[in-house]
């Protein structure tokens, strides 16, 4: 095994070095084909240059060669820079070779001097291998191989970004699919999240609305004890008066308004209780009855005192018309008198009646026998103006009470 391994690492150095050393000479074989056609070309150039005129000076042209010199020259170094470090590798591969190919013989003369073995035998100079005469490469070799190098390194290089574009456009549908699938994953999660929240919310509700409606009910018994605790008593009862009681504290014990109870026993609320006085304390059904009584007689107070106001401003207006009418007469001097009849008795004695009703209000009257009865006129009034004002303040006198004076001639 060892030296079919040797002998196989020799024959492949051997071939190698023959194609590498092909390689160089074809590729030194196209480089002075290819370097020939630069010196043709630049040559024709030279000669064209020196034919036709110049379109800039000579410094000028001077400095662009000088210039283009420069840069083929550094390419030049750049280039057997290269060549240099590819050698020195090269070098180091075929050192490290050697050395593995000299490690492995001795371990292969070691096994078999151990065997009892004699490695002078025709077999173990058989299986020796000969080692192999390193020669340093010509820059020209160097060059060439390194192009070689470098195409075949350009040419692996595009086949694996290949490679690896088509592994990429592969892994891309997949990767796409599996995005999508765990995007669709996340939404249903999202979905069944929400989903479970609201139903948590939904129950929380409806949890809370059992609850309020619960303890409404509560309340609306406990009040209903309270107020059935609190309420007057369900039959009128009679109580005697005993030291110290009160209306205040009878209503308050009995749970009746103290208006109610006074109400109830034709007292004040504001009366003084004496000592064995019998009280009617009022049912719950007559404390409602007394509640809605005392409800209208306050509303028809109230009635009644919005109706006397009116009647008192209407009153106050039409005694500033009467005077504003008097003082329009004074101011004019208007002749004749004029006065305000209220009513036409039957007799007498009835005209006598209404003349005392609007005397007593501070109205002057006089009575007046006539042919369908005896006439009531209040007046005179010096103008007619003056008289109907007149008969508007009578009209709106809650006093006298009459809406069916009129204006006349006094005679």
């Amino acid at each position: 095994m060892n030296f079919s391994r040797q002998a196989l690492l020799g024959i492949g150095m051997i071939i190698g070095g023959s194609v590498m050393l092909y390689a160089m000479v074809q590729q030194i074989g196209s480089g002075d084909g290819q370097t020939a056609a630069p010196a043709i070309v630049d040559q024709t150039s030279t000669q064209q240059a020196v034919s036709a005129p110049l379109t800039t000076d000579i410094d000028t042209e001077k400095r662009i060669l000088a210039q283009k010199q420069k840069e083929r020259a550094a390419r030049v170094a750049e280039q057997e820079k290269r060549a240099q470090e590819f050698l020195a590798e090269q070098e180091s591969a075929e050192a490290q070779a050697l050395a593995k190919a000299r490690a492995e013989n001795q371990q292969y003369r070691a096994n078999m001097t151990s065997t009892g073995g004699d490695e002078d035998s025709p077999e173990a100079a058989q299986n020796a291998i000969a080692t192999p005469a390193v020669q340093p490469r010509t820059d020209t070799e160097v060059t060439a191989t390194n192009v070689a190098d470098s195409n075949s390194a350009a040419q692996a290089e595009k086949k694996a970004q290949e490679a690896a574009a088509q592994a990429q456009a592969k892994k891309q549908p997949e990767a796409e699919a599996k995005k999508l699938a765990e995007a669709k994953k996340q939404e249903e999660a999202k979905k069944q999240a929400e989903a479970d929240a609201k139903k948590k919310a939904e129950a929380q509700k409806k949890a809370e609305e059992q609850a309020a409606a619960e303890q409404k009910k509560q309340a609306e018994v406990k009040a209903a004890a309270e107020a059935a605790k609190s309420a007057p008593p369900t039959a009128p009862i009679d109580y005697d008066v005993k030291r110290g009681d009160g209306l205040l504290r009878l209503a308050r014990q009995y749970n009746v308004p103290v208006a109610a109870l006074a109400q109830a026993n034709d007292l004040s609320p504001s009366a003084s209780l004496q000592l064995g006085q019998t009280l009617t304390i009022p049912s719950r059904k007559q404390v409602e009855r007394l509640e809605r009584e005392a409800a209208a007689a306050e509303e028809k107070r109230k009635k009644e005192a919005e109706q006397a106001k009116k009647s008192a401003e209407a009153k106050r207006e039409a005694q500033q018309k009467l005077r504003e009418a008097r003082q329009e007469v004074k101011q004019t001097d208007a002749k004749g008198d004029f006065g305000v009849q209220v009513a036409l008795a039957g007799n007498q004695a009835s005209a006598d009646e209404v003349a005392k009703k609007f005397k007593s209000a501070g109205y002057q009257v006089k009575t007046s026998a006539t042919s369908r009865g005896v006439r009531v006129i209040v007046g005179p009034e010096r103008g007619k103006v003056a008289a109907l004002a007149l008969k508007d303040k009578i009209n709106t006198d809650p006093k006298v009470n009459t809406t069916g004076a009129w204006v006349l001639y006094w005679r």
